[in-house]
């Protein structure tokens, strides 16, 4: 018989169990969420908090993470994993403290677990050869994983997709491997800015753009979307929060992505079609117990405010990773028909950045602690701020759309100018009465009667007006254009 898990460290996973032994069985959406990666999250918690220690500044540090997962020989629902980190960006951690935090995380969440195996030894090599010796090497077991591989391997490749969003720098590989059937999958960055957060703590976020626009020269366009840094507030914790331990204070900030940046393209329409919220812990990794703040959020947006009011807002959770509201236009698109064509679709994430700051707290176990208990009681601390926390993300989204609204504006006014340079052109050309100057403009547009005309000449016009396209020194500001030809340069395999 095993004893009974320790779990003071995970109240979020005592409160599931809690739940489980009442005899009222979780959804499946819940039971994927806490317990299909939870020893994953809490390696790359350890880890990321690790690595914050030994300060991130100053030259830019990257390296790899490797993640390999593998079924038991005897069992469908057990797997083993293996963490392993190479580069400058963990050089600064130590192995042993931090296999000591390890080996207390791994036995209160499970006590009666066995050694794990090594990992082939070739996968090990073949990272070392990109990133350069192993800084940090962890393995353990994921127990109890009682939903499909397929669905396993989807929420794994989802969380750390989101882990590479502002942890840019770093090239993650995974590798899953059951039975006779492997897969592997790399999350690499083609572009990334370095952002000032708080003040003091720098994160390389995923500016990535994974359309393609056109442009003379594919060299000069700018690659990347438009980070927003919006102002830290600082946030009240609840005294019954206070008295279970959590202590210090806690901050957030928002910063806005709106991507792809279209200031090259000032004659073209866009159109929003997805709004991405995302919190991140302390640690910067994803907090996954904000989704139900998160959702309620959009009731408490002014859509007309924002220029959304034709628009309508769907919402979607992505387990144990955040929330996306897909933007769709309710009116008519007849209207915008003639200039679809060159219409650009933008997406916008909206990410929310943690910080606690606590003096009497020095080491790493105490630091993890804590945030497990700020991420379980989220939900709470967002509700008890919910004023201040509406207020910021709502004026977050305003500064970052108010620049498209406008520009819609001056679409509306450019797409009529253009409808009546079109109809009085063609009137003039059917109205005229000197044959050789209509089948002039017939050959000039290579086209034999006024119908094509109409049609050739409208596409010709939209085309020289729409697709506009201007140096990217007019792009963004300096500092973000060299930043991301900087960025560009060293990385150039796409997500």
């Amino acid at each position: 018989m095993c004893p009974s898990h320790d779990l003071n460290l995970y109240p979020f996973s005592r409160g599931f169990l809690q739940h489980w032994t009442k005899g009222s069985t979780p959804s499946s959406q819940q039971y994927f969420n806490i317990t299909m990666t939870l020893e994953l999250i809490e390696v790359l918690r350890l880890l990321m908090l690790a690595t914050k220690q030994h300060k991130r500044h100053g030259p830019e540090k990257k390296g790899g993470l490797l993640v390999l997962i593998q079924t038991e020989t005897n069992s469908d629902d057990n797997f083993y994993c293996a963490v392993a980190a190479a580069g400058p960006w963990c050089a600064g951690v130590n192995m042993a403290e931090l296999h000591s935090v390890f080996t207390d995380v791994m036995r209160r969440l499970h006590p009666c677990s066995r050694p794990c195996p090594e990992p082939d030894i070739e996968d090990l090599c073949a990272f070392t050869d990109l990133y350069g010796s192993l800084r940090v090497f962890l393995n353990f077991l994921m127990k109890n994983v009682h939903v499909c591989k397929e669905k396993c391997q989807h929420q794994i490749e989802t969380f750390l997709h989101s882990f590479c969003m502002t942890n840019a720098e770093i090239k993650v590989h995974l590798k899953l491997q059951s039975g006779q059937k492997h897969c592997q999958k790399e999350f690499r960055v083609k572009d990334y800015l370095r952002v000032m957060l708080f003040s003091q703590t720098p994160v390389y976020l995923d500016v990535s753009v994974n359309i393609h626009l056109e442009s003379p020269e594919r060299e000069q366009r700018c690659h990347g979307g438009r980070p927003d840094i919006g102002s830290s507030l600082h946030l009240s914790i609840p005294p019954k929060i206070v008295e279970q331990g959590l202590l210090g204070t806690v901050s957030l900030q928002p910063v806005t992505l709106l991507k792809p940046c279209v200031l090259q393209y000032p004659n073209r329409a866009t159109n929003l079609t997805q709004c991405q919220v995302l919190v991140y812990n302390p640690s910067n990794i994803p907090a996954s117990n904000a989704s139900a703040f998160v959702q309620n959020f959009s009731a408490h947006l002014n859509c007309e405010d924002l220029g959304l009011q034709s628009h309508r807002l769907s919402f979607q959770v992505i387990p144990s990773v955040g929330s996306v509201y897909k933007v769709e236009q309710v009116n008519s698109p007849e209207s915008c028909v003639k200039s679809s064509l060159f219409s650009i679709d933008l997406s916008l994430v909206l990410f929310l950045f943690l910080q606690h700051i606590d003096p009497f707290i020095t080491d790493v176990s105490d630091t993890m602690a804590t945030e497990v208990l700020l991420e379980h009681h989220l939900g709470e601390i967002l509700l008890y701020n919910q004023q201040i926390v509406t207020n910021a993300m709502t004026n977050a989204l305003r500064k970052t759309l108010m620049a498209q609204n406008k520009r819609k504006k001056e679409q509306e006014k450019m797409q009529s100018a253009c409808d009546s340079i079109i109809s009085s052109t063609l009137r003039i050309i059917s109205c005229s009465s000197n044959m050789d100057f209509r089948k002039a403009c017939l050959d000039s547009m290579q086209v034999h009667n006024t119908k094509k005309m109409s049609e050739t000449f409208s596409e010709s016009l939209r085309r020289v007006i729409f697709l506009k396209f201007v140096p990217k020194g007019a792009c963004c500001s300096d500092q973000i254009g060299q930043k991301l030809e900087k960025s560009s340069k060293h990385l150039r395999v796409e997500m």
